[in-house]
């Protein structure tokens, strides 16, 4: 009777540990990172004339980055006051932290923005993202819904109206590659490209980061709350991209987008499954009806915020079964997703090293990919056990307590 009781409590409470919804975090983040390889590293398109999409497009085009963000918001408010704002004076201090460690990203992004490489460098814009999103730190849980809300849905049509503008500009505001710091220089192309003609559009995706911060204000350790982000995600997703399926090939937006399409070679069946980037998207307001990945649309911004969902509510249950069975089945992916700047870092110096180089004899493409992600999860792994952090996680976690203390603190 008595070993009974004892045993009990200590099984309940297991799955409600911040250890166990902070590994599910991590184990996303991980998931994040190996997908943004695989976009890195594996064909998105087939080598033909009609750029017939594979499956590493159709899957990961698009999600990948957009969770990584997602969950850039989620650990800011785990960071600085989860289920309830924290008082000003810790809000301002989180603010300074988050900051400088803002700063530290940026010089790590426009540091790789100098290699030449065949990979839109995400670092620098979600340094911007981090920065953007602090005035919305210390907003309750009602108003972070109506703030995400609106900015998803309304963003996405002031940037269509201000795009062409901006790329008829002369010189056009966009740089048309990764920034870099020579790039500091003519600071009103930069602005250009990271807040609305890039690759990663801030002033769009500044909506993902207030979707993290109103999951990360949930309570994620209740079984109820992942089950409805698992389920709830999907199907907003499924949703979203009905409606952007729908909307293209039944109600007559792709015949429109055809005949003001200005990018010769871009067949637009593909790329509306892969990857929008490129296209001008101007001249026709059935643009902002498409659901098409990195189109930053209304309907992929809602699409991709809700695989996130998704895919965090099912990284959360996993570690609630792997504490239930007393397994740690995470274990590979939070390793990796612990440590992402760091690994992404490298991953990206690595890749620049063979850009326009052929790959070593034996070496195919997914060999690549293999070897990338197989020494992400091994080191990750390590890290994990030998408790240790990142290199460049241990510089930014030192950022974020100079900022908030003054001091580099020892934890």
């Amino acid at each position: 009777m008595t070993s009974r009781a004892t045993a009990r409590p200590s099984r309940a409470r297991r799955p409600s540990s911040p250890a166990s919804r902070l590994r599910g975090i991590d184990a996303a983040r991980g998931l994040a990172l190996l997908g943004m390889m695989a976009t890195h590293l594996l064909p998105t398109f087939e080598p033909n004339a009609d750029l017939t999409p594979t499956w590493i497009g159709l899957t990961f085009s698009g999600r990948a980055a957009a969770l990584f963000a997602v969950l850039a918001g989620i650990g800011l408010a785990l960071s600085t006051g989860r289920q309830v704002p924290p008082e000003a004076t810790a809000l301002n201090a989180a603010r300074r932290g988050v900051a400088l460690r803002a700063l530290l990203i940026a010089a790590v992004g426009l540091s790789l923005g100098g290699l030449e490489v065949n990979v839109a460098i995400i670092l620098v814009h979600y340094a911007l993202l981090f920065l953007c999103v602090l005035p919305f730190l210390g907003l309750k849980l009602k108003a972070l819904c109506a703030w995400a809300a609106g900015w998803l849905v309304l963003s996405p049509v002031l940037a269509y109206l201000l795009r062409p503008w901006l790329m008829a500009a002369e010189p056009p505001l966009h740089l048309g590659r990764n920034p870099s710091w020579e790039d500091l220089s003519t600071p009103l192309p930069l602005l250009g490209e990271l807040f609305l003609t890039g690759y990663y559009p801030v002033f769009q995706w500044l909506a993902y980061l207030l979707v993290g911060l109103v999951i990360g204000r949930l309570a994620l350790t209740k079984a109820i709350v992942q089950i409805l982000l698992l389920t709830g995600g999907t199907a907003v997703a499924a949703l979203a991209k009905g409606l952007g399926t729908a909307a293209m090939e039944n109600w007559g937006g792709r015949a429109a987008l055809e005949q003001v399409l200005n990018s010769l070679g871009y067949p637009l069946d593909s790329v509306l499954q892969v990857n929008l980037t490129g296209i001008r998207q101007e001249g026709s307001w059935w643009w902002l009806a498409s659901a098409a990945p990195h189109s930053a649309t209304p309907l992929d911004l809602a699409h991709t915020s809700g695989v996130a969902a998704a895919v965090v509510g099912a990284c959360l249950l996993l570690g609630r079964l792997a504490e239930w069975l007393d397994l740690d089945l995470l274990l590979p992916l939070r390793g990796a997703g612990a440590m992402t700047l760091t690994l992404y870092s490298v991953h990206i110096w690595v890749v620049a090293g063979f850009y326009l180089k052929p790959l070593p004899a034996g070496w195919t493409q997914d060999g690549m990919f293999f070897a990338h992600a197989a020494l992400a999860i091994m080191v990750g792994m390590a890290f994990v056990l030998l408790k240790w952090r990142g290199p460049l996680e241990y510089a930014g976690h030192a950022a974020n307590q100079l900022g908030r203390n003054g001091r580099i603190g020892a934890v």
